[in-house]
């Protein structure tokens, strides 16, 4: 089974940003792998972009030297396969953005995925009085950012809240060169969350993900909030 697969890598995930967006479906069904079909929630189709930490990183065990710690801004969609025992929740990845070449080399080698690398930073201040968190990267000369400011205490969501929907799918599809999926699974805990003001994201929405993005990621999220997070174990890929 997927969940007894051999680890691949293991991390921990902290100070997650997620801005969520409301879509049109018509834009994500190209992308959706086979064998999935799209996530909604509340008769709602939504894509995040989400800016991370990756800490303590060891890919099959092994700690890579100046690799165990950076930064990542993806751009992800959900997506819900049906086995004979579970409905299976999980993500796809339009685009991951990290600052090292050798971590988007082999995730796109192993997993087919959509890395690429790119000058990053963060600057999170979690305390009072700032409360914010940033995550920058430069692309053609442009800085870009993912930024919000905390606001209220952390709190774990409700089971049906949006905070929960976007932030509990515990598989990853990937769309393989030959027309098949790649099926991995992603164990953390539930992670609690603040909510946000004040959200920012800045870049050139069509440059970097395509023209049929910058309608709705050129617009002011529908939601926004922070997750602690955890660690993370991601497993190995299983061919559907």
């Amino acid at each position: 089974m997927a969940s007894e697969a051999r680890s691949f890598l293991t991390a921990r995930w902290v100070h997650l940003v997620m801005a969520n967006y409301e879509l049109e479906p018509s834009v994500l069904r190209p992308l959706v792998p086979k064998g999935t079909t799209l996530d909604f929630w509340s008769g709602r189709c939504f894509a995040s972009v989400v800016g991370f930490q990756f800490l303590d990183t060891r890919v099959l065990g092994v700690a890579v030297p100046f690799h165990r710690n950076f930064d990542e801004v993806n751009l992800r969609f959900y997506v819900q396969r049906a086995t004979n025992s579970e409905l299976r929740r999980g993500v796809v990845f339009v685009k991951e953005i990290v600052p090292r070449r050798a971590i988007a080399a082999i995730a796109n080698a192993l997993y087919n995925e959509k890395y690429v690398a790119l000058p990053m930073s963060h600057d999170d201040r979690l305390e009072a009085p700032e409360r914010t968190i940033r995550y920058g990267w430069q692309h053609c000369a442009t800085t870009c950012h993912l930024a919000c400011t905390l606001d209220g205490p952390k709190y774990l969501p409700a089971d049906d809240a949006v905070e929960s929907f976007i932030s509990e799918h515990y598989w990853g599809y990937t769309a393989q060169r030959d027309g098949s999926t790649l099926e991995y699974r992603v164990e953390h805990p539930r992670w609690h969350v603040w909510q946000t003001n004040d959200p920012e994201f800045v870049c050139d929405v069509a440059a970097q993900y395509g023209a049929e993005f910058a309608p709705f990621l050129g617009q002011p999220p529908a939601s926004c909030f922070v997750a602690d997070g955890s660690a993370v174990t991601v497993r190995r890929g299983v061919s559907l």
